[in-house]
C-alpha cells in the first residue's frame, strides 16, 4: 500500500513537472514572440547586420532627405528595400573599418567641418544654424560625416591601393587611341560577318552652339561644319583637320570615340554612319541640341576582335604628331550616380538637381558633396578628374562640360556610366605630349579597373556578412503588428 502511494505521488509530481515544463515552454515561446515583436516594432530594427543593426528610422531619415531634395519616390514602396540594401552595405563597411582600426579623430572632424564652412563662406556658427534648418541636429550631422569619411578611407585602402597598372597596358591604350593620328587608319579590320555584332570606331569634329542661340549663330556654325565636312572628304587626316580647326577656334572640339557597339553610340551618330564604310565621312553634318557634328568612320570590325597588326604594334608611332597637337584641356569634377536596380533615371536626375541647387545657393560645397555621394573612384578627391583633353571623356560628359563656364555647374547629364553633375574648375591651352597621354591613359585604365574591383568587392562584403532582414516595409512610427 505504501509502495502504491509512493508511485501515485511520483506520478503526480511528474505530471506537475510536465505541466510546469509545458507551461514554461509556452511562456518562453510567448516571450520570444514578444521579444521579436519588440525588436521589430518597438526598437524599430529593420535588419540585423553581423553584431549591429539598421533601424527603420534610418530608412525613414534617408527617405525624408530624398523627398526634401525633390526626389519622387516609387509608390510601390520599393525604395525602402533599395535604401535598406545601401544601409546594410554601409554598416558592413563601418564595422570592417572599425575592426581594421581606421579612425577619424574629433580634431580631424572639426577641421573638416571648419573647411566646409570656410568654402561656403560662412562662419562655423552660421554653418551650424544652416544644418539645423535642414532638419538634422548638428551632432547627427557630425556623426553622419564621420561615417562617410570612414567608409571612404576604408574603400580607398581596400580597392585603390590594390589596383596595379603595367606600362604595357598604358602603351596598348595609347596605341589604340592614337592610331588614327599616327597611321591615318590605312590598315582596316576585317568586317563583321552578316548577323554578327559589330563595333564602329567613329571620330567627330564638333562645332558647339547653344540651342537658344539666334538664327545667325546657328547658320554660322552650320556653315563652318559643312566646310569641314568638305575638307574631310579630301586626302587629309581627320583628327589633324580637327586640331587645326580647334587652333583657329578653341570652342571647336575633336575626338575619336573608340570602338563601340551601335547601342553605345549616340543614336544620332549611329543613324548618320549606319551605312558609312571604313575610312569614309558621313554624308551630311549631324545636328544635335549641342551643336553640329562632322563624323568619320575610322574602322568597323566584329565585336571583340583584335585590332589589325599595324594598330596593335605601332611601336614607331609614339614619336609622331600627337605631342605637337595644341588642345584645350579642362579641369572638372563630377558627382556620379551609377545606373543600377532601384535607382530610376528620374530619381537620379532629381537627386543631382538637389545637389546642384545646394551648390548654386552656396549652402553646400561641390567637392564635399562629391566625397559623400559620388559613386566612382574620384570621390575621395572631391570628384576631381584631372586635366582632360578632347576624347578623354565620354561624349555626353565632354559636350556638357565644354558648354560650361569656369565655376559653373551643369544640369544632370546621362552617359553610359550613369548620371553626372559636372563643375568646371579651370581651363588651359596645352599640347598632347606623350607624357600627358600616359597620365590620361593610366587614369582611364584605373577608372575601369576600379569599377570592376569595386563591384566585386561589394559582392564579397555582402556575401561574407551575416544579415537577417526583420522588417523593412513599415515606417518607424507604424503600430506593432
Amino acid at each position: 500500500m505504501n509502495r502504491f502511494k509512493q508511485i501515485a505521488l511520483l506520478a503526480i509530481f511528474i505530471g506537475l513537472g510536465l505541466f510546469v515544463t509545458s507551461s514554461f515552454a509556452q511562456d518562453a515561446a510567448k516571450s520570444n514572440t514578444v521579444a521579436e515583436s519588440k525588436i521589430r516594432n518597438i526598437d524599430g530594427v529593420a535588419a540585423v547586420v553581423n553584431t549591429g543593426y539598421v533601424t527603420r528610422k534610418e530608412i525613414d531619415d534617408r527617405i525624408a532627405a530624398l523627398k526634401k531634395q525633390g526626389v519622387k519616390l516609387p509608390e510601390d514602396g520599393s525604395e525602402r528595400k533599395a535604401i535598406l540594401d545601401r544601409l546594410i552595405l554601409e554598416k558592413i563597411q563601418l564595422q570592417n573599418a572599425d575592426q581594421e582600426g581606421i579612425k577619424v579623430t574629433n580634431k580631424e572632424l572639426d577641421k573638416i567641418i571648419s573647411d566646409i564652412a570656410a568654402k561656403n563662406k560662412v562662419s562655423l556658427a552660421e554653418f551650424k544654424a544652416k544644418v539645423a534648418t535642414s532638419g538634422t541636429s548638428f551632432e547627427r550631422y557630425k556623426e553622419m560625416l564621420r561615417d562617410e569619411i570612414l567608409v571612404s578611407r576604408y574603400r580607398e585602402r581596400e580597392i585603390e591601393g590594390k589596383i596595379k597598372i603595367s606600362d604595357a597596358e598604358v602603351d596598348n591604350y595609347i596605341s589604340d587611341r592614337t592610331r588614327a593620328m599616327t597611321s591615318g587608319g590605312a590598315q582596316r579590320s576585317a568586317p563583321a560577318a552578316k548577323g554578327e555584332l559589330e563595333e564602329i570606331d567613329v571620330a567627330q569634329i564638333f562645332i558647339p552652339v547653344d540651342a537658344g542661340a539666334g538664327a545667325g549663330a546657328q547658320a554660322d556654325a552650320k556653315k563652318k561644319a559643312e566646310a569641314l565636312l568638305r575638307d574631310a572628304r579630301g586626302d587629309v587626316d581627320f583628327l589633324q583637320l580637327g586640331a587645326m580647326a580647334a587652333k583657329e577656334n578653341p570652342k571647336i572640339k575633336f575626338q575619336e570615340l573608340g570602338y563601340r557597339t551601335p547601342d553605345r553610340l549616340p543614336q544620332l551618330f549611329y543613324e548618320a554612319v549606319r551605312n558609312t564604310g571604313s575610312g569614309q565621312v558621313a554624308n551630311a553634318v549631324v545636328k544635335s541640341p549641342a551643336g553640329f557634328h562632322v563624323l568619320k568612320v575610322l574602322d568597323r570590325r566584329a565585336a571583340g576582335a583584335s585590332p589589325p597588326p599595324q594598330q596593335a604594334t605601332a611601336s614607331d608611332a609614339g614619336s609622331a604628331a600627337p605631342q605637337n597637337i595644341p588642345i584645350t584641356q579642362t579641369l572638372s569634377r563630377h558627382i556620379l550616380l551609377r545606373s543600377r536596380a532601384g535607382l530610376s533615371d528620374q530619381d537620379a536626375e532629381r537627386r543631382l538637381q538637389g545637389y546642384r541647387d545646394q551648390v548654386r545657393a552656396k549652402t553646400a560645397d561641390f567637392a564635399e558633396l562629391a566625397k559623400k555621394y559620388s559613386e566612382d573612384g574620384s570621390a575621395p578627391n572631391g570628384g576631381e578628374l584631372g586635366w582632360m583633353g578632347p576624347g578623354d571623356l565620354v561624349p555626353e560628359y565632354e559636350q556638357a562640360m565644354n558648354r560650361l563656364q569656369i565655376g559653373e555647374v551643369s544640369n544632370p547629364v546621362k552617359s553610359e556610366f550613369g548620371w553626372h553633375l559636372i563643375q568646371v574648375i579651370d581651363r588651359r591651352e596645352g599640347q598632347l605630349t606623350v607624357e600627358k597621354q600616359r597620365q590620361f591613359a593610366r587614369a582611364a585604365i584605373r577608372e575601369k579597373k576600379f569599377e570592376q574591383a569595386y563591384q566585386e568587392w561589394m559582392r564579397e562584403l555582402r556575401d561574407n556578412a551575416t544579415v537577417k532582414i526583420l522588417n523593412v516595409d513599415d515606417a518607424a512610427s507604424s503600430a506593432p503588428r
